[in-house]
């Protein structure tokens, strides 16, 4: 048991000895995928901040968990026009290998990723229901919005003096944002026409770090 210990602690400390700590934060172009009409999909430019732990294994590689406020949108020109924002806790891991050129390291990684929905917004205009926007738009965000996220990104990035990172991606969330056995029920009845077909967020990030 004792030479468990020895081990583990030899690991943990070979560990902090390749680690950084650093914040981040950059701007996310998204949109909706799903849409009857695709070039009436709009995307919405928002943003991300957040903390991030960097582990270099050697050889290139290193991983990066990350936890930050993700806020992702679209905005929808439909048979009525939808407006959707979600800020998302996420919490994502970060897969990379590039070369150790001294002075910088370009980089290529893949980003597999969870959230859950802690802000929103929704706009639905143009429906013609009888019933007020106000209504429709609070039980979609409060009943028929799924707050759960999961999804990858990939992407190409730039390390600096090993301590100022810049990253582009693609990210693209998997599963429906809206739950569709809610859209059959009361006041959503009326516009599931409008949401029925639309799945989830995907779209660029353009992100500065910091390392420390």
């Amino acid at each position: 048991m004792k030479k468990l210990f020895v081990i583990a602690a030899l690991f943990a400390s070979m560990v902090a000895a390749n680690a950084q700590i650093g914040v981040k934060g950059g701007l996310t172009l998204s949109t909706m995928n799903g849409a009857d009409k695709p070039e009436e999909n709009k995307s919405m430019a928002l943003y991300e901040a957040g903390v991030l732990y960097k582990i270099d294994l050697g050889a290139g590689f290193a991983i990066q968990p990350a936890l930050a406020y993700q806020v992702k949108g679209a905005a929808l020109k439909q048979a009525n026009d939808v407006k959707s924002k979600t800020g998302f806790v996420e919490l994502s891991v970060g897969a990379q290998w590039g070369p150790d050129l001294l002075a910088f390291r370009p980089y290529f990684f893949v980003e597999p990723y969870v959230g859950y929905g802690v802000t929103g917004s929704e706009t639905l205009t143009g429906a013609n229901t009888g019933i007020t926007a106000e209504d429709i738009n609070k039980a979609l965000q409060n009943t028929a919005k799924d707050k759960l996220e999961y999804g990858v990104g990939a992407g190409i990035g730039l390390e600096v003096a090993s301590h100022v990172q810049l990253s582009c991606q693609l990210f693209r969330n998997f599963g429906k944002l809206y739950k569709e056995g809610e859209l059959d029920n009361g006041t959503l009845k009326y516009i599931k026409p409008s949401y029925v077909n639309l799945k989830n967020y995907q779209g660029v990030k353009l992100t500065l770090a910091i390392l420390f």
